[in-house]
């Protein structure tokens, strides 16, 4: 098996989880969900550019071709926001993932609490199902900052604020 088929073998099982944890979650508060969208980062894409084919691995990044919806997050506390890409081609039709940490896993575990974080969580509404405090919302950039650096990237059709997290 091929490097790039391994990798999508491990997409197609991380996509069938998150199906399985979403569905879990909504039939847990009482919903059903309206949308779905796969939101793949930190993987590779078999793609044709400037008529050429290539495999591009967006760390880091999401795809965000013209008219795919697409969801940035930002950190446990702040909001998320829903995107459609404009398919920039100098971004090899790509956007941000996410807010993007501001400290490494090592770093936050040396410097945040987790009392910090709770009370940073319940200040903000937010219900966390797991999770420790290399995630904690200190450990994150600015949301807003990083959507307002992608504006040629992205349209913001949405934006939301988590009221529960589940992290795995």
């Amino acid at each position: 098996m091929s490097n790039l088929a391994a990798m999508q073998l491990a997409g197609a099982y991380a996509s069938a989880c998150h199906e399985v944890i979403h569905r879990r979650m909504a039939r847990a508060i009482g919903r059903e969900p309206v949308l779905r969208i796969e939101n793949h980062h930190n993987f590779a894409w078999r793609e044709r550019v400037g008529g050429r084919d290539f495999v591009i691995h967006r760390k880091g990044a999401v795809p965000a071709e013209s008219g795919r919806l697409g969801i940035i997050p930002g950190s446990m506390a702040e909001p998320g926001y829903i995107v459609r890409g404009r398919g920039e081609p100098t971004a090899l039709h790509s956007a941000a993932h996410g807010a993007g940490r501001r400290m490494s896993r090592a770093q936050a575990l040396r410097t945040l609490d987790r009392k910090s974080m709770e009370d940073k969580l319940q200040d903000a509404g937010v219900t966390l199902l797991g999770g420790g405090v290399d995630e904690a919302p200190g450990a994150y950039k600015p949301i807003k900052a990083v959507m307002e650096a992608q504006h040629d990237l992205v349209d913001i059709v949405g934006v939301f604020q988590p009221s529960i997290v589940r992290m795995e």
